[in-house]
């Protein structure tokens, strides 16, 4: 089954660009369609346009409208993590810099589900 992923980014350079610490806070999402064998089919980057850069809502929220299957962050807040199991999305901890890093860590197997938020406002990873 084809899969769509999202990875909080700092800019907007696709496979290089590089992960962003704090979810809710982030400037950019990269929204990644891999096809059936797992191969990129698509990337592409949608600005964050939460209450923080001006718009209305709460990234975690705002970002379900993309519907992915799997939201991939060194980190989240419980309310983010609770909005995304109830919008049946898995949340998995990046491990890697860059977008090519960690996809290619998913590719891999190697990232574990993320199943605790944290409480911290800032730097939460």
């Amino acid at each position: 089954m084809a899969k769509k992923i999202v990875i909080p980014v700092e800019d907007r350079r696709g496979l290089d660009s590089k992960l962003a610490g704090h979810f809710g806070r982030v400037p950019y999402f990269a929204v990644i369609e891999l096809q059936e064998d797992g191969q990129l089919a698509s990337i592409k980057t949608i600005a964050n346009f939460d209450e923080h850069f001006g718009g209305r809502g709460h990234a975690h929220d705002n970002i379900l409208s993309e519907k992915p299957d799997i939201l991939i962050v060194y980190g989240m807040g419980p309310r983010g993590l609770e909005s995304m199991a109830e919008g049946g999305v898995t949340v998995l901890r990046a491990e890697g810099d860059t977008v090519q890093e960690v996809l290619s860590a998913y590719q891999g197997k190697k990232l574990e589900e993320l199943t605790e938020g944290c409480h911290q406002s800032r730097g939460c990873h």
